[in-house]
């Protein structure tokens, strides 16, 4: 069962990035040319430094780094996938719904609140002319601590709600405050990071995020439906060997 899990995760992984990619392509691209845009025109208009021998030419052009879009989108839902079909073996009859498709939506939703939207609440992300590239490496560990504490926060919810007595309106008050208390925690202490340079449109900013925020929910939604949608399937095939296999 672990295998198959393993290549349904892979499998559906893929279409559900290329999908994701398809829409990151629609929505998200033209608001990474405009702040290209700004960026190149930022820079045309400051003086070139005196040993700056590059020719000005972008190291991937345009048109490859849109196709290179599909790739890591692609390559992202494989990785994604694999991951997502080992544990939803390891999960399977011990936590959440008893029904594969059921157990797979409610995965894919709990990891998109883990570990996209929670990391995005409190480190948004940036398109290109925003963020200091000095400070690129602490910046993305932050957002891998938010990322773990968003793990963790869903670990130690569904362990609290799992050994609170009571009937179900307690056990989801326990899971919610130890769901909410590492994530508060977390969003108080880590610190805040604005480099959004002053000029730049509030808009691009905005439609930008939205539609990274979006790609992200494109993916664990596509994924979630297609591997309940298998799920299903397996399950109905199953039930209808049965009888056949039955003597009689």
């Amino acid at each position: 069962m672990v295998r198959t899990f393993v290549v349904r995760g892979l499998l559906l992984g893929l279409l559900a990035g290329l999908i994701a990619g398809a829409f990151a392509f629609v929505a998200g691209e033209p608001h990474v040319d405009s702040a290209i845009a700004l960026e190149e025109a930022a820079a045309a208009a400051q003086p070139a430094p005196a040993d700056d021998h590059h020719d000005g030419e972008a190291e991937v052009s345009r048109p490859a780094q849109k196709a290179g879009l599909f790739l890591a989108t692609g390559l992202y839902g494989l990785a994604v996938g694999g991951v997502f079909g080992l544990v939803l073996a390891g999960l399977r009859g011990r936590v959440g719904p008893r029904s594969d498709p059921a157990l797979a939506l409610a995965a894919a939703g709990t990891a998109y609140l883990a570990i996209v939207l929670l990391p995005f609440l409190k480190y948004p992300a940036n398109p290109p002319a925003v963020g200091d590239p000095h400070t690129i490496g602490s910046r993305t560990l932050l957002y891998v601590v938010m990322l773990l504490v968003g793990l963790a926060a869903v670990a130690v919810a569904v362990a609290g709600g799992r050994r609170a007595g009571g009937g179900p309106w307690a056990r989801w008050s326990v899971t919610v405050v130890s769901f909410l208390v590492p994530v508060v925690a977390a969003f108080l202490l880590l610190p805040r990071v604005d480099e959004v340079p002053e000029g730049f449109p509030a808009t691009l900013l905005w439609e930008f995020r939205l539609a990274s925020l979006g790609t992200q929910l494109v993916f664990w939604a596509a994924f979630g439906v297609l591997f309940a949608w298998a799920g299903e399937r397996a399950a109905r095939r199953a039930s209808a060997a049965v009888p056949a296999a039955a003597p009689s």
